[in-house]
C-alpha cells in the first residue's frame, strides 16, 4: 500500500481518537453544568465545580486537535461539515465560551454569583445539545453533489438530530453524576447517586431509541452493519454495550465501588463511538465522501504527522499528569480561587 492509501487511515484514527478523548474528558465537565440546577445550594455547586476546576480547561485541547486535524488532513470534509453545520457549530462555540467564562468568574463574583451559575448551566446544556445535533446530522448524511454541500442552512434540523441532541445532553449528565460519585463523599455523593440511577435508565433508553431509528434513515450505516456478513464480526460491539449497560445499572444501584459507575459510563460512551465509526467507515462524511476522497495530498499529511508525533505524546503526558496530581476525593471545603 502506498502513502496515499495509508495516511488517510492514520489521520482518521487520530481525529477519531481526539474526538473520543474530548467527549470522555470534557463530557463530565459539561455534565456538571447540566446538573448544576440540582445543587441544593451555592456551596454544593461550589463543591461540584471544584471537582473539575484544576483540570477542565486542558480538555479543550482535544477539541482543537480534532478540528485542526480535520482541516489539515481532510480539507474537503471540513468544508462540507462547516458549510452544513455552521449554525450548530457556532452555537456550540458560543456556549463553550459562556461555560468557560462562567466557570472562572463565578468563583470571584459576590452579588452576581447566581447569574454566573446560571450561565455555567445554560452554556453546558447548549454545548452538549449542539454536539448531539452535529452528531445526528452527520449520521443522517449530508446532501452533496460533486463533493460539495448542496443543502440549506437548516438541513441539519430533523427529528433524528433533535433526538441525538437530547440523548447527548442526558449522556453528559450521566458522566457528570458518576464523576461526582467518584470525586465526592457525604451529602454531595448521595445527591449524585440519586441522580445516577434514573440517568442510567434514560441514557440506555436513548441509546436503544437511536439504534432502532437508524434503519429508517436514508443512510449507509445500517447497510454497513448487515451487508456481506459484516454483522458477525461487528456484533461484539452491541453485545458488549448491552453487558456494559447491565453492569452500569448494577454499579449505580449498590453502595461502594465509587469508581465503577464512572469507568463503566466511559466504556459505554466508547462502545457507542466505536459502533458509530464502524458504521460510517470508510466515509468521513456520510453518505458518500470517503476518507480518500476528502484527504489532502500525502506530502501535507506526512508533514503534519511529524508534528503530531511530538505533540500527541505531550498532550497525553500532561493530561495523565494533571489527573494524577488531582486524583482522590475533593472535600466540600476545598477551594479553587
Amino acid at each position: 500500500m502506498d502513502m496515499a492509501t495509508v495516511l488517510p487511515v492514520v489521520w482518521f484514527g487520530v481525529i477519531g481518537f481526539g474526538v473520543l478523548m474530548y467527549v470522555l474528558l470534557d463530557g463530565f465537565v459539561l455534565g456538571l453544568g447540566i446538573l448544576a440546577p440540582f445543587a441544593e445550594d451555592e456551596h454544593q455547586l461550589d463543591h461540584m465545580m471544584n471537582t473539575a476546576a484544576p483540570i477542565w480547561d486542558g480538555n479543550e485541547t482535544w477539541l482543537v486537535l480534532g478540528g485542526a486535524g480535520l482541516l489539515a488532513a481532510f480539507p474537503k470534509a471540513y468544508a462540507v461539515v462547516l458549510s452544513a453545520l455552521y449554525l450548530p457549530v457556532l452555537l456550540m462555540l458560543i456556549a463553550l465560551v459562556f461555560r468557560g467564562v462562567a466557570f472562572e468568574f463565578r468563583f470571584k463574583a459576590r452579588r452576581a454569583k447566581p447569574a454566573w451559575g446560571a450561565a455555567f448551566a445554560l452554556g453546558s446544556m447548549f454545548a452538549a445539545f449542539a454536539q448531539g445535533v452535529i452528531l445526528g446530522a452527520l449520521v443522517e448524511g449530508m446532501p452533496m453533489q460533486g463533493g460539495k454541500y448542496v443543502g440549506g442552512a437548516f438541513s441539519w434540523f430533523s427529528p433524528f438530530s433533535m433526538l441525538t441532541g437530547v440523548a447527548v445532553l442526558f449522556g453528559y449528565a450521566l458522566l457528570g453524576a458518576t464523576w461526582l460519585v467518584l470525586k465526592t463523599d457525604g451529602r454531595m455523593q448521595q445527591v449524585a447517586r440519586g441522580l445516577t440511577r434514573p440517568l442510567v435508565l434514560v441514557v440506555v433508553a436513548f441509546m436503544g431509541l437511536v439504534s432502532a431509528w437508524l434503519p429508517f434513515l436514508d443512510s449507509r450505516i445500517m447497510a454497513r452493519w448487515f451487508e456481506s456478513g459484516n454483522f458477525w464480526w461487528l456484533a461484539p460491539v452491541p453485545l458488549l454495550a448491552l453487558l456494559n449497560a447491565f453492569a452500569l445499572w448494577r454499579a449505580a444501584m449498590r453502595q461502594g465501588g465509587d469508581a465503577a459507575p464512572f469507568v463503566l459510563t466511559l466504556c459505554f460512551f466508547a462502545l457507542g463511538f466505536a459502533g458509530l465509526v464502524l458504521g460510517i467507515w470508510p466515509n468521513i462524511v456520510p453518505p458518500a465522501m470517503s476518507i480518500w476522497d476528502a484527504a489532502s495530498p500525502p506530502s501535507s499529511q506526512g508533514f503534519l504527522l511529524v508534528g503530531l508525533v511530538v505533540l500527541l505524546p505531550a498532550i497525553l503526558g500532561y493530561t495523565f499528569w494533571s489527573y494524577r496530581v488531582f486524583r482522590g476525593k475533593v472535600a466540600a471545603d476545598a477551594g479553587y480561587h
